[in-house]
């Protein structure tokens, strides 16, 4: 018999296996079980009203965008702005906007890209190495890609999520006293306050992603038919419900958020309260949610050795691409789904993804 971790008890009843038969039982009600192009078309409006109904999109409020700008620096060749936009009344959001050298003579392609968890906010895809805090953090993860993509010739807005960076609630802004709270994030008091009122952390997000991509698509600058989006991690889930919820979206990179959600989620449910969407799992699975970008593109980077694929490792990530290629290949659009694994752990790679953005936006 196994050794029990406890020094007092012998056994434990827990409710794993319940909620996994239950997981088993109703998932996927959503699912998409046509065989042609107007089945899907079909599918997609009915699955993208319910998805925006379970982030609980139809209670935030549009307000004006009161936006300004706050500072200008030019680094690495790259002009960096720094923005406030207002996306509810009371709710602002700060951004940094990266200028390619291209924008100054033509419209260039905008990509969004939000960051993940422990990131500080904007200054990881930002690239802030002049912070010395944050040089481990962009190396281990390569996180910053917001720049990576500048580089590549897109505009690129990285904003700070709600909880996160300049957004964290008081509870985590103790940064002078406890030092490792600047990399901190406040998804469990957002979720503890918001779910009772019918909002989730996933909809404050898909919010302000929709709210920034209305103000930018006004921007003289940025070619407002091209626009991308790609993040990691946190990003990654950022990423495939703005894409899925918005159809401006035209090309979205999802890195090292992509897998079945009862191995990744219910299974380690240890991971954060930003995955908790109320009923989610009962209407979809992430491939269900990757199914509603099609035929545009998505990009689904793996690394090989991310301990995020959950239980199932590769096998569990690699099901939900499956279930979103049905419908790209419904549609005629199997190339517009792509799924490149690298050796490695939880990072962003880019090496494919950029390339590929820049082929999908060109």
């Amino acid at each position: 018999m196994k050794k029990s971790p406890s020094r007092y008890f012998r056994r434990f009843f827990t409710s794993e296996h319940a909620l996994s038969r239950r997981f088993r039982a109703v998932s996927r009600q959503m699912a998409f079980h046509g065989s042609n192009r107007s089945a899907a078309i079909a599918w997609q409006k009915r699955a993208r009203r319910r998805f925006v109904e379970r982030l609980g999109l139809p209670r935030f409020e549009i307000c004006p965008p009161r936006a300004r700008k706050i500072s200008t620096v030019k680094r690495e060749g790259l002009v960096r702005e720094e923005w406030l936009i207002q996306t509810e009344r009371d709710v602002w959001m700060p951004y940094y906007l990266f200028i390619p050298p291209e924008a100054e003579y033509r419209r260039v392609p905008l990509a969004l890209c939000p960051h993940g968890h422990g990131s500080a906010g904007k200054w990881a895809p930002g690239g802030r190495r002049d912070i010395p805090a944050m040089r481990p953090l962009i190396k281990k993860f390569n996180y910053d890609y917001g720049a990576q993509i500048a580089r590549a010739g897109f505009i690129t807005a990285c904003p700070d999520a709600r909880g996160f960076g300049q957004r964290r609630e008081r509870q985590n802004q103790e940064d002078r006293k406890i030092s490792y709270l600047f990399q901190a994030q406040s998804c469990h008091n957002l979720s503890l306050a918001g779910a009772p009122l019918g909002l989730t952390v996933q909809g404050m997000w898909t919010w302000d992603l929709m709210r920034l991509l209305d103000h930018l698509s006004r921007d003289s600058r940025i070619d407002s038919r091209r626009i991308g989006c790609a993040g990691l991690s946190g990003g990654g889930l950022q990423t495939l419900d703005l894409a899925a919820a918005d159809t401006r979206i035209k090309a979205a990179v999802v890195s090292g958020y992509f897998y079945g959600a009862r191995e990744s989620l219910l299974i380690m449910n240890g991971n954060c309260m930003c995955n908790m969407v109320p009923g989610l799992w009962e209407d979809f699975d992430m491939g269900d949610i990757g199914a509603l970008v099609a035929p545009r593109g998505l990009f689904i980077e793996t690394g090989d050795r991310d301990p995020l694929n959950g239980t199932g490792e590769l096998a569990n990530v690699r099901s939900q691409v499956a279930i979103s290629r049905k419908v790209f290949e419904v549609f005629g659009a199997t190339d517009q789904l792509r799924h490149h694994i690298f050796h490695g752990e939880h990072r962003w790679d880019g090496t494919k993804a950029i390339p590929w953005l820049r082929e999908q936006l060109s």
